[in-house]
């Protein structure tokens, strides 16, 4: 159930590793009608390709996600460098991010928050749990949050 739609608006940047996460994020996602409009990434360089419009993902418009759900421990760049360089470019700073990592790590935290993630979720270890939240996230960030309009 993985959802590519890289040639119209994107509501939610998935950008996770691990397919299981990302599988049950897209799962408890669709359950409530909020993964119509979902990318999924498996890496930071990835990611940032996709924010920035580079390599496989030149051609897709100039539309930002609604919001990045972020893992941390990510392959090539990991997540605290993505975050970094989206809130460093003017045309991506404004997105939310959420950091949903398995970490509980203070430092993961700080760091997360220093660099300007608009939350922090440690992924809760059972599969109910782990829906729940990922709903309640998908829920206030797509239908309660407002998104600055954008920048370009």
């Amino acid at each position: 159930m993985v959802t590519s739609i890289t040639s119209t608006a994107v509501d939610i940047l998935l950008v996770e590793d691990n397919p299981t996460d990302a599988e049950l994020t897209l799962r408890a996602l669709g359950k409530h009608n909020l993964a119509n409009n979902v990318e999924w990434v498996k890496d930071g360089a990835a990611a940032l390709d996709f924010l920035f419009r580079r390599g496989d993902y030149a051609a897709r418009g100039n539309a930002v996600p609604h919001v990045v759900m972020l893992d941390l421990r990510l392959p090539k760049v990991d997540g605290l460098e993505v975050l970094q360089q989206i809130r460093a470019n003017e045309h991506t700073r404004l997105i939310p991010v959420v950091v949903m990592t398995s970490s509980k790590e203070e430092r993961d935290i700080v760091d997360s928050y220093r660099l300007g993630a608009n939350s922090f979720v440690s992924k809760p270890v059972g599969f109910e749990e782990f829906a729940k939240t990922v709903v309640e996230l998908g829920l206030y960030w797509m239908l309660v949050n407002q998104v600055a309009p954008a920048t370009e």
